[in-house]
């Protein structure tokens, strides 16, 4: 039997579409942090989410979340995904010491393609013609914006591992808050997952032997506030509205950020495949925002 394809769907909503933007732009300025932060690289993701947490959860309970209306089934999802997420933001951070800042780019995410995957393997049917021409200029374009500074190097070999590795875990954990985000709103679910990656991140800091306290806080608190409130919010927030194709392609508005951010802040030249490869993003997300022509079926699932 031949394969079926995925109709595109109707417009995904704006404010959906803003919370993916705003929450790529946050995070994108994560590595700018960890980079200058005084502790050890899992030791800066253990405070991304301490400090985060009480914050979240008091967001929360401030907006009439109430921790026993959820079921044990969310609340073993939630808690699995914060264990991915602890392990993505560890490997992660370690990758990023081990390897090019471009290479970790890259490989941290490599969930613009795993994740979209899993959304038509879930939907057991093969992209439309316009959602497989979105994900291949995205792709085109994001090797166009990280393809220029990429180095492959045995010297980096380790640190590319943990950083695909993490890219990978990033994916599980997405799948896990889409599920939780069903019948979760966005904030609860995010600072209940928060809770959850804070033992497992402790732990793993000390086993490898990092410095955990700081001298300077500043960097820290920066990282909890741009990375985990700010830009897990919102794109949990999206998570719950956005298809798997769109999130994807979102999160190469990264790599955009950073490419300016180098202009502007080290005066890093960009060039024109970095120009090339942010409008091909643009046009994909665009293709990606265009409503379902008249009389397509709508996948609701």
């Amino acid at each position: 039997m031949a394969a079926s394809t995925i109709p595109a769907p109707s417009a995904p909503p704006a404010t959906a579409l803003a919370a993916l933007v705003i929450a790529n732009v946050a995070l994108a300025f994560g590595p700018l942090f960890v980079r200058i932060a005084d502790t050890g690289p899992v030791a800066s993701a253990f405070w991304r989410i301490t400090l985060a947490a009480p914050l979240l959860i008091a967001i929360a309970l401030g907006s009439g979340w109430r921790p026993q209306a959820v079921g044990r089934s969310i609340w073993a999802i939630v808690a699995f995904a914060g264990i991915f997420f602890a392990a993505d933001l560890a490997s992660w951070h370690l990758g990023i010491l081990g390897t090019t800042l471009a290479n970790a780019t890259l490989f941290g995410n490599s969930a613009t393609l795993f994740y979209p995957i899993y959304g038509f393997l879930i939907a057991r049917a093969l992209p439309s013609r316009v959602q497989g021409i979105a994900l291949l200029l995205a792709t085109i374009g994001g090797g166009l914006l990280m393809g220029r500074s990429y180095e492959l190097s045995p010297a980096h070999l380790v640190g590319d591992l943990l950083c695909l590795l993490a890219g990978i875990l990033y994916t599980g954990y997405f799948i896990l808050m889409a599920r939780a985000r069903e019948t979760m709103a966005a904030v609860p679910a995010l600072g209940v997952s928060t809770v959850a990656s804070i033992l497992p991140l402790l732990l793993m800091a000390l086993a490898l032997g990092e410095r955990i306290i700081p001298d300077h806080w500043g960097p820290l608190i920066g990282l909890a506030l741009a990375s985990q409130v700010v830009g897990q919010g919102m794109m949990i927030y999206a998570l719950g509205k956005l298809s798997p194709l769109v999130i994807g392609i979102g999160l190469l508005i990264q790599p955009i950020v950073a490419a300016i951010t180098g202009w502007v802040v080290f005066r890093e030249q960009l060039g024109l495949a970095d120009l090339v490869g942010g409008v091909l993003v643009a046009i994909a997300l665009v293709l990606v925002r265009r409503p379902a022509p008249l009389g397509a079926a709508r996948d609701d699932r």
